[in-house]
């Protein structure tokens, strides 16, 4: 499993354990579990955020 899926995982299990049920907790595992495939995907070496940063033109 790579740390992007772990990250997931992790983003959608603190949803679960904040928020249960309505469209708000739907809404607000989506945010998480991208957030965590983000962080995860970064920690891992997936994804270069570091480029969304240094956009300034």
């Amino acid at each position: 499993m790579t740390a992007s899926t772990t990250g997931l995982f992790a983003g959608l299990l603190l949803t679960i354990a904040i928020v249960t049920g309505g469209w708000l907790g739907l809404l607000l595992a989506i945010v998480l579990g991208g957030g965590g495939y983000l962080v995860g995907g970064h920690v891992g070496g997936e994804l270069d955020l570091t480029a969304l940063w240094n956009r300034r033109g």
